[in-house]
């Protein structure tokens, strides 16, 4: 089992992120503070220079190959080269893994599955040049119910932590799934996406918040919008 202590690392550039939080953005939900915004992407690498160009502070990045028939996926996997372009920029980095969606979605492969995607993850993630403090958020994109949860997201995310150590797993889904996890004492780390989601809600314990997706882009690249709510969310 890998399991390394989370160090604090100190948020960089709130001063001039805040200055840039309002500057065409959704309006904010109720918990309403943000420490700056992050894209996310899968599609193709928008330049660094134009992600900080539009005054965000960093991406969320898939450390995790495109799957069978998504071709588009062009921006999987993160590679050592964009991470030196986001750093040259200033720019932080939050690692994700989502390889399957819906009917194959990585939750539904349960305990053994979780084992062989933080593997897969954490391989990826050291090569593009991630420490060995950084968390990885495992993806549940998806509005499970409680059987699906008790069944197979549970026992997926114990594979996670069984490989990396509870304090290395970060968890991206709903907020009642949030709540279950919690609750199952699962994950340290927490993304909000709003698919089943209270209108308006962002979870207490959520470090990111995903609050606009499909709607814009950089480079042409489409990009989905997050807020950072803590000052430690995971970043390297």
């Amino acid at each position: 089992m890998r399991s390394v202590p989370v160090t604090r690392r100190k948020f960089f550039g709130v001063a001039a992120a805040a200055a840039t939080i309002g500057a065409g953005l959704a309006a904010a939900p109720a918990r309403a503070y943000s420490f700056g915004t992050m894209v996310d992407y899968a599609a193709g690498v928008p330049s660094a220079e134009s992600i900080a160009a539009e005054g965000h502070i960093g991406v969320i990045r898939y450390v995790s190959e495109r799957r069978p028939g998504a071709e588009w996926m062009e921006g999987k996997p993160l590679l050592a080269a964009e991470v030196e372009d986001l750093w040259n920029h200033g720019l932080s980095i939050v690692s994700n893994y989502q390889f399957g969606k819906g009917p194959t979605a990585d939750w539904r492969g349960g305990l053994e599955a979780g084992k062989e995607h933080a593997e897969r993850g954490w391989a990826i993630h050291a090569a593009a040049g991630g420490p060995d403090t950084a968390p990885i958020y495992a993806s549940i994109d998806d509005n499970p119910s409680d059987e699906d949860f008790e069944e197979m997201i549970a026992p997926y995310i114990e594979g996670w932590q069984s490989v990396l150590g509870a304090e290395l797993v970060g968890i991206y889904a709903n907020a009642p799934t949030i709540d279950r996890a919690l609750d199952a004492g699962l994950g340290s780390w927490f993304w909000q996406h709003n698919w089943g989601t209270a209108r308006g809600f962002v979870h207490d314990s959520a470090h990111l918040h995903q609050f606009e997706i499909d709607k814009r882009s950089i480079d042409g690249i489409g990009v989905d919008l997050n807020r950072v709510l803590a000052e430690d969310y995971g970043q390297w």
